[in-house]
């Protein structure tokens, strides 16, 4: 008997109505995709060889631009960004390309709401063709603190989960590997941002489409909201502003090729770990 597939924690309908909601204003709330795309640019600038198909996954108002020459697709689960970008309206665990399609595969801002994480980098995988480059970008553990303590001070002692579940950077690497992708590097690059209230924050995060789209969620009372609201205020500076913290985790990855480095056969080293460590070792 076949089993029945996983629960998805995040509402697929709530995401795309989110998405469609904040296409209009989005350029006034796209810093931390800005952020994200610097970085995704500065790995793929240190790339010596020629990329001439990309695929831009999540793609929001279709901000990545490709080297000169190159072709772009372009991919979002919401229907606004899409036809804003000239692209198609789908999930990135449902990708509907062709296998082998593309050189590079760029997805920024997104993967921390997809339902299937490990099923979504499988099929950038299986899109890409040999040797072909994955880039991502998306906010990982340890992002908004102050918010989800504020959250939490001001729903006590019933609070429930606001902040989505995150993906920490030893997870992200794990991830690339379980995905068939070699050469696999995560690493993590902070972003601080001081608010002058909780307002503000809530206001940025509806505008880039990052809140809460946990289902089953109840909705956040008045009372709770400013309670929240003054525990926030209460982390403020001598400036009267509160610093809250994005993660943003950066991954790099590459369809299997046989032209690629392959690591070292185990028990091909010429001398032991132990002989290495002795005084007067083999180096010595």
């Amino acid at each position: 008997m076949a089993s029945s597939p996983p629960p998805e924690p995040f509402s697929r309908s709530a995401r795309r109505l989110r998405r469609d909601r904040a296409a209009s204003g989005y350029a006034g709330h796209d810093f931390l995709r800005a952020a994200m795309l610097d970085g995704i640019m500065e790995r793929l600038e240190g790339v010596k060889r020629p990329l001439t198909d990309f695929l831009d996954i999540g793609c929001f108002d279709g901000a990545f631009m490709p080297p000169p020459g190159a072709r772009v697709a372009r991919l979002d689960a919401g229907f606004a960004f899409a036809k804003g970008a000239g692209g198609v309206q789908g999930d990135e665990d449902r990708l509907p390309f062709a296998d082998a399609s593309f050189d590079c595969v760029v997805t920024a801002g997104v993967l921390d709401q997809v339902n299937d994480v490990p099923g979504a980098l499988a099929l950038a995988r299986r899109v890409l063709r040999p040797d072909g480059l994955f880039l991502g970008a998306f906010v990982g553990a340890g992002s908004l603190p102050v918010l989800r303590a504020a959250l939490l001070e001001g729903e006590a002692p019933r609070a429930v989960a606001r902040v989505h579940p995150q993906i920490d950077v030893r997870s992200a690497g794990d991830l690339l590997v379980r995905a068939g992708l070699t050469l696999p590097v995560a690493d993590i690059e902070p972003l601080a941002v001081r608010y002058a209230g909780l307002g503000r924050l809530i206001e940025d995060l509806r505008g880039m489409a990052a809140t809460n789209l946990l289902k089953g969620t109840p909705p956040l009372t008045r009372p709770a909201l400013a309670r929240a609201a003054e525990a926030f205020a209460a982390r403020a500076d001598a400036d009267g502003r509160v610093t809250e913290r994005f993660q943003i985790v950066f991954l790099t990855g590459w369809a299997p090729d046989p032209s690629q480095p392959k690591p070292a056969r185990r028990g091909s080293a010429t001398a032991s770990l132990a002989a290495a460590l002795k005084p007067g070792g083999p180096d010595a």
